[in-house]
């Protein structure tokens, strides 16, 4: 029997099969444009190739194309009857992904790994933000990502993925240093891994490096297909610190060509976030943001959104819906929330909603219980500072110029000195 790239044995006697596969993973794991494609010539090798089936539907989720997605993992059930019980285990765990059953998937993966760590594929569900565990809604879901890195990192060894998403695990668990560190040597290993590029990007927005940072992904973003599902995101990172730098023409020429519905190729949930997200810091640093920006983001919310139960989206829908004046939208999310952290969308979106109107300490009597529990509602730290600033932003509106500084000092060191706020504490 035939190996992958990773050693796990494959049923499949075809080496071409095999050679496709493993280029799907690499392309996969490191976040570029192509996998499906050559997970397809995986299955046109061998038709009855169950992994590369199932590898092709994990690479359709992530383009959004979930009717696809799930075509192709009824393909690969329909071919797992002569695969191992490695191979069934893994389809099985994409066939939860794809039914929603969110949290059984994640317990599944963490049994899974214990006997196949180097399944790397299957590995992946957990790792990132973004991941099983980012998205869990659990209260010291960054420490567990932690365990979870930490645990299959001496079964990779050097390899590339694994130690960009360790990386980004001490990242997000604060070890900086450590964390550019690994991630230098992922991209000496491979430099076109877009995930490691990502969460360079990451360290260096925590260590404070805004021009070092800019220019350094600006330039790596050069040769990154935009079609790969990173490209909005990373050119979000690149609005944000042009935001920082107070280059406001570099700022909108990202977010209207690259970032915002207008002209990023990213999955709906990308497109939401980084645009919500910018719009609002950009308004809390003191520039104009049209209306016109948050009321066609709206649209795109209810039209991509339109039910809640994805509470990171569901907080930047709730946003964009406040700041548009779409008052039935607003409702709507604060009295359907559901999902991991529903119970924290609930209060945001009537923090959202008074912020909008001015309402400063009702705003106020909403966040203070939320702030207690950011992490829940998913995202990296980068991402939550939209709430650490509007926070902050509140306090001083209150005048409460030196809880707000406290605040930033002691939950979010890197933005005290100078927070991008047209008010600062």
């Amino acid at each position: 029997m035939l190996k992958d790239h990773y050693d796990n044995p494959i049923s499949t006697s075809s080496a071409e099969a095999q050679s496709s596969y493993d280029r799907a993973v690499h392309l996969f794991l490191g976040a570029n444009f192509g996998a499906v494609d050559a997970f397809a010539d995986a299955t046109t090798a061998d038709p009855n190739f169950a992994i590369a089936h199932a590898g092709k539907a994990r690479a359709l989720m992530m383009t959004g194309d979930m009717p696809a997605a799930k075509a192709a993992l009824a393909q690969a059930q329909a071919c797992a009857t002569q695969s191992s019980p490695r191979e069934k285990a893994h389809i099985n765990l994409f066939a939860l992904m794809l039914s929603g059953k969110a949290a059984e998937a994640r317990s599944a993966v963490w049994e899974h790994v214990r006997d196949h760590p180097r399944d790397a594929l299957a590995a992946q569900l957990c790792s990132n933000v973004f991941g099983l565990i980012g998205f869990s809604g659990k209260v010291g879901r960054e420490a567990e990502l932690l365990a979870y890195t930490t645990a299959l990192l001496p079964h990779y060894g050097d390899d590339w993925w694994m130690t960009s998403m360790h990386a980004l695990s001490l990242c997000e668990t604060g070890q900086i240093d450590s964390s550019l560190t690994l991630m230098e040597q992922s991209l000496a290993a491979n430099p076109r891994n877009a995930n490691a590029s990502h969460f360079k990007a990451h360290a260096q927005y925590e260590a404070g490096a805004t021009a070092e940072g800019r220019a350094y992904l600006s330039n790596w973003l050069e040769s990154y297909d935009d079609r790969g599902v990173l490209h909005g995101h990373l050119n979000w990172h690149v609005a944000l610190w042009a935001l920082q730098q107070g280059d406001e023409t570099a700022m909108w020429e990202a977010v209207d060509t690259r970032v915002g519905p207008d002209g990023a190729k990213s999955l709906p949930i990308n497109v939401l976030t980084d645009t919500a997200a910018i719009l609002y810091r950009a308004q809390l640093a003191g520039f104009d943001v049209a209306a016109t920006r948050w009321k066609s983001l709206s649209d795109y919310a209810a039209q991509c959104f339109p039910e809640t139960g994805q509470s990171f989206a569901d907080l930047h829908a709730a946003l964009s819906h406040a700041m548009a004046g779409e008052g039935d939208r607003l409702a709507y999310i604060a009295d359907t929330a559901k999902g991991y952290s529903g119970d924290l969308i609930k209060p945001m979106a009537a923090a959202w909603g008074q912020i909008a109107r001015s309402d400063w300490a009702e705003a106020l009597t909403n966040l203070t219980p939320v702030m207690a529990q950011t992490e829940r509602l998913g995202g990296s730290r980068a991402q939550r500072d939209l709430l650490e600033l509007t926070y902050a932003n509140v306090l001083m509106k209150l005048g409460k110029t030196d809880e707000a500084q406290r605040s930033l000092s002691t939950r979010r060191p890197v933005l005290a000195n100078a927070p991008p706020l047209a008010i600062t504490p």
